[in-house]
């Protein structure tokens, strides 16, 4: 699926990486960037800079080779991921990434967050660091919602243990919310705000549960509906305006 590009909703004033900045303008790579950093034919603000580590703001005058970068529109982009595919960028594996998914040319986005490769539902992908940066961190107390499948009837007495807080190794995580579905015993959609990496599999796995599906069905209030598996499409403005409230709150 191709895109038209719209302006900028949200506003990227955060300090940025520059290889970053570089990259998400679709000239070259993060690795392609280093190089050229390193060689000392990137100037920020008139002034060269070699630091690969270097921080700017978006807003900054940056020149490459004696060229003035061009900056993107800013993309916001809902995919409704399958299962198999890696949120990277990047596999040395050469496995399907999401962002073959994703038709965009001479424009380049990164996934906000990650996705283990067998779950499945909501991943935004976006060159906003700014936003990206806010949704991914864990003191902002993203909202995610998953619909799980079992292995087994799900006993509800685990309810209240999910609720309190279960100790893993790496600290206490507890859920927000939970509802069994009635009609399939085995289905249950929880709410929770923790970022952990494989937070949901590894709770239910200590209560002794197997997950044989899990889908993502919403990620900071923005659910995929209709979208289905493999698709894609640009956020709307009803959803731009929902995620630029929590950067504001």
């Amino acid at each position: 699926m191709s895109y038209t590009l719209k302006s900028n909703f949200i506003k990227n004033t955060n300090l940025i990486r520059l290889n970053k900045i570089i990259a998400s303008s679709g000239y070259c790579s993060r690795r392609k960037a280093d190089v050229l950093i390193s060689k000392g034919l990137v100037t920020v603000n008139r002034k060269v800079t070699t630091d690969l580590g270097i921080k700017i703001n978006d807003n900054a005058e940056i020149i490459i080779n004696g060229k003035k970068l061009k900056r993107q529109n800013f993309v916001y982009i809902l995919l409704n991921k399958p299962i198999n595919v890696i949120t990277t960028n990047y596999d040395p594996q050469n496995r399907r990434k999401v962002i073959d998914l994703i038709d965009l040319k001479n424009i380049r986005v990164f996934p906000v967050g990650r996705l283990d490769r067998n779950t499945t539902g909501v991943l935004l992908l976006t060159n906003d660091g700014k936003l990206t940066n806010f949704l991914t961190h864990p003191s902002n107390n993203i909202t995610k919602i998953y619909k799980v499948t079992l292995d087994k009837k799900f006993n509800e007495s685990d309810i209240s243990k999910l609720q309190k807080g279960i100790n893993l190794e790496d600290g206490i995580t507890k859920i927000d919310k939970i509802f069994v579905f009635p009609k399939f015993k085995n289905i249950i959609q929880l709410e929770i705000h923790s970022g952990k990496n494989r937070i949901v599999r590894r709770l239910l796995e200590h209560l002794e549960y197997n997950v044989l599906e899990l889908d993502r069905i919403s990620f900071a209030g923005i659910k995929y509906g209709t979208l289905k598996t493999s698709q894609s499409r640009l956020l709307n403005s009803k959803e731009l305006s929902l995620l630029k409230k929590q950067q504001k709150r």
